[in-house]
């Protein structure tokens, strides 16, 4: 129950710091930025495995989320255009 509280708490720290490098109207409040902040640790623990960046394991570290995060970001705009 603990890890999941801190998997949000973490999720919403990297989702407020990606709306903050990447400004604009984006979708949703603290529950979205949350989300898309857990989104782009998963997104950056895929990639970072594909590349042979992390070993099987081993998590994302902080700024790889947010980097994550942000490329999620930049995907909902460029497909949410309007």
């Amino acid at each position: 129950m603990l890890g999941i509280i801190w998997t949000c708490i973490i999720g919403l720290i990297v989702g407020a710091v990606a709306k903050f490098v990447l400004p604009g109207k984006d979708p949703g409040g603290i529950w979205v930025t949350m989300l898309i902040g857990i989104a782009g640790s998963i997104v950056a623990n895929f990639l970072g495995k594909s590349l042979g960046w992390y070993a099987s394991g081993e998590a994302a570290g902080f700024i790889m989320s947010v980097i994550g995060a942000v490329v999620l970001l930049l995907a909902y705009r460029m497909f949410n255009k309007q």
